[in-house]
């Protein structure tokens, strides 16, 4: 039997633990396994690319376990009433083959997206910052919002979205939380309004297409860009003349992949960027001064889920009741006869004796 974790197991999960410091062992472990960086196999994730969207595996491992995850990004769902992004993963024993774990992982993965993008910014922002910009109120920013509010101190979110409903919700939604009473919200009327006075910006819009969700002119000396939404070929939010400024330092999660989906590929293939786990283990620096302009130029990369699988895992471990499993694999008296201990035992049927004449 496979431990299982479903919606409802995940709803219950963090309601029990609480989304903020779910949040906040959910970038933990996170950190750590980066801090294990050369211990793990990677990889880009494989991709599948159509008009429509995109469907990516991406498999990560570090010797013992075993993580993919699958999942989808189709940009016009909503249209039809359909989730943007879904998924669901595996957690795997390296040394046996034999899965672990099956879980959802929509929530989850807005979960660690979040939680990434926090964890960035604690290394890369000024100390100080107060105040973020979340441009795109979609289905990822209450998850931006919560772990920016948890992890790095933020205080004040000034909001925009070409539609005015997702801002609506996303402002109904937070306000009815616990524990954000000290967070203020303020609904901006563009891009350029929102970003006035901004110590971070987050850009989490949804549209595959090159975007300029950001220009040069909005671009303050100290800012923290957090790029989410430019995360597939052909999928950008930054214009190109941000990514050439001198003074930015641009650090990415894992290079191969966010040279094909980031907003680095834009740039030449030479141009220098800087290793998250590099930072996290203080081989390279984040920022470098108060007045330095840092992006991270998030794509979402395997060991990232890989992470979020791990903490799952733990926390099913520590539970005595309440895990649901699923018979995903058989089990035999006789692991030498499938087809006997499965098929043939259900083809059988009943015994029954044939009457002699």
């Amino acid at each position: 039997m496979v431990n299982y974790i479903g919606v409802s197991d995940i709803q219950q999960l963090v309601r029990e633990i609480g989304a903020a410091d779910f949040l906040a062992r959910l970038a933990d472990t996170i950190e750590d396994d980066y801090r294990r960086w050369d211990q793990f196999e990677k990889s880009a994730r494989v991709a599948s690319h159509s008009a429509q969207g995109v469907i990516e595996l991406m498999p990560a491992s570090d010797g013992a376990l075993y993580g993919f995850k699958y999942v989808n990004g189709h940009p016009k769902n909503t249209a039809a009433g359909l989730l943007t992004v879904t998924a669901f993963g595996v957690l795997a024993e390296v040394s046996t083959g034999y899965p672990l774990l099956l879980s959802e992982l929509t929530v989850t993965t807005a979960l660690r997206t979040a939680a990434m993008s926090a964890l960035a910014a604690r290394h890369l922002a000024r100390p100080d910052s107060r105040v973020m910009a979340l441009i795109g109120n979609g289905a990822q920013s209450e998850f931006q919002a919560l772990a920016f509010h948890r992890l790095t101190g933020v205080r004040t979110l000034r909001l925009f979205d070409t539609d005015p409903r997702a801002t609506a919700k996303l402002v109904q939604n937070l306000r009815v939380l616990p524990g954000l009473a000290d967070l203020q919200l303020q609904v901006c009327g563009s891009t350029a309004e929102a970003v006035q006075g901004a110590d971070i910006v987050t850009t989490v819009t949804a549209d595959k297409r090159q975007a300029v969700v950001l220009t040069p002119e909005m671009i303050r000396p100290g800012m923290h860009l957090n790029a989410v939404g430019g995360d597939c070929p052909g999928k950008t939010e930054l214009a190109r003349d941000i990514l050439l400024r001198p003074d930015l330092r641009i650090v990415v999660e894992y290079e191969p992949q966010t040279r094909l989906e980031g907003e680095i590929q834009q740039l030449p293939a030479d141009h220098p960027v800087t290793a998250f786990a590099d930072v996290v283990r203080h081989r390279a620096s984040g920022r470098e001064r108060p007045d330095q302009v840092t992006l991270f130029d998030s794509v979402g990369f395997a060991l990232e889920d890989f992470s979020a699988l791990r903490l799952l895992h733990t926390l099913l471990q520590a539970q005595r009741n309440g895990v649901r499993q699923i018979d995903l694999v058989p089990t035999l008296d006789d692991p030498k006869d499938l087809f006997g201990g499965t098929l043939g035992r259900a083809a059988a049927g009943p015994t029954r004796l044939r009457r002699v004449a």
